[in-house]
């Protein structure tokens, strides 16, 4: 829902969900998003094909 001049509300901020979703992230490793999960696992795939960079 907008509410104009760039603020806008987020049902799932107001009730911690979104908080609550970025900690079992960060605790875990895994992204909880899709954009996310598919990143991590394309880079995975990615360095399991090409091999780890050495610096």
């Amino acid at each position: 829902m907008k509410l104009g001049h760039g603020l806008s509300f987020s049902l799932s901020r107001a009730v911690g969900l979104a908080g609550a979703k970025t900690k079992i992230a960060r605790k875990t490793g895994i992204p909880l998003t899709k954009g996310g999960l598919e990143r991590k696992i394309g880079n995975k795939i990615l360095k399991s094909v090409l091999g780890k960079k050495k610096k």
